[in-house]
């Protein structure tokens, strides 16, 4: 049975809801560096309303906050607000590097509809 360790500023989840690539990982532990993200920051994963089809990803750095469920995935520590869980769990965040564009890219099993740009969509 796997044990899930509770802390007072946010939830500690054994199991990660999101995952990172190991692409996505790399690019983020080189943000982290690049941009010189204060030790304690954690990736923070999300959404919110607007975009094309409702919900658009949000992505930036934070600290752990009381509603937060915290996980890790190749190395990188996760922080995920409850409320966004419906939403986000199940999802692959990749980094992409190529022709076709550049960035991070969402594998959403949530998504009933996407925009042409990947970057919104309803659930």
């Amino acid at each position: 049975m796997a044990e899930v360790m509770e802390s007072t500023a946010a939830h500690v989840a054994t199991e990660s809801l999101i995952t990172l690539t190991a692409g996505a990982a790399a690019e983020v532990h080189r943000i982290m560096a690049e941009n010189k993200i204060p030790e304690g920051y954690k990736l923070r994963v999300g959404v919110t309303g607007g975009g094309c089809s409702g919900l658009s990803y949000a992505l930036g750095f934070d600290q752990p906050k009381e509603n937060d469920e915290q996980f890790v995935s190749n190395g990188v520590e996760i922080l995920l607000d409850k409320r966004h869980a419906i939403y986000l769990t199940g999802t692959v965040i990749d980094y992409q590097d190529g022709l076709q564009g550049r960035g991070f890219t969402f594998n959403n099993p949530n998504a009933q509809k996407t925009c042409g740009c990947g970057s919104s969509f309803s659930a």
